[in-house]
C-alpha cells in the first residue's frame, strides 16, 4: 500500500493559508528578503533546482516591467504536502517586457501555482502564468 500523509486539519489549513497570504503579501510589497524565507535551499522551479535567489530575480524582473503587479488569492487547495493556489493578476506596463517596451496599459491575467511543501517552505514550485493574454494585451 502507498504510503499516505494524513490530510491537514481545518486549522492546519487556515494557519497555512495564512503564513501563504503572508508570503503573497511580501510579493505584492517587492520585500525580496521576507519572500526568500518561504524558500527551501535548493529551490527547484519547474523540476529544475536552483538558488532561492533565482526566484527573487525573476519577480523582480517583473515587477521591471510592471511596478504595480499585485497578486490576487482566489482559491486555495492543500492536499497533503502540496498547495495549489489560483490568483487573479492585474499590473500597468510600465517597463519592456519579453522585448515589448512600456505602453502604459493596464492588464489583468491569471495564475495557477503547485506548490511541494518542506517543512512549512516551498521546496518545489510549478507555476503557470498565462503570458500570452500579458503579451496580447500590451501589445
Amino acid at each position: 500500500m502507498a504510503n499516505q500523509q494524513a490530510s491537514p486539519s481545518a486549522t492546519e489549513n487556515a494557519q497555512l493559508k495564512a503564513h501563504y497570504q503572508s508570503y503573497i503579501d511580501y510579493c505584492n510589497e517587492q520585500n525580496y528578503e521576507g519572500i526568500l524565507g518561504f524558500y527551501t535551499s535548493p529551490i527547484s522551479i519547474n523540476d529544475v533546482p536552483g538558488a532561492p535567489s533565482q526566484v527573487t530575480d525573476q519577480i523582480k524582473s517583473i515587477f521591471e516591467a510592471f511596478p504595480d503587479w499585485r497578486w490576487e488569492i482566489r482559491r486555495f487547495i492543500i492536499d497533503g504536502e502540496y498547495m495549489a493556489v489560483h490568483f487573479n493578476i492585474t499590473g500597468t506596463h510600465r517597463g519592456t517586457f519579453q522585448g515589448i517596451e512600456a505602453t502604459g496599459r493596464r492588464i489583468t491575467t491569471t495564475e495557477l501555482t503547485l506548490y511541494r511543501l518542506a517543512d512549512g517552505r516551498f521546496s518545489h514550485v510549478w507555476p503557470f502564468v498565462d503570458f500570452a493574454s500579458i503579451i496580447k494585451q500590451i501589445s
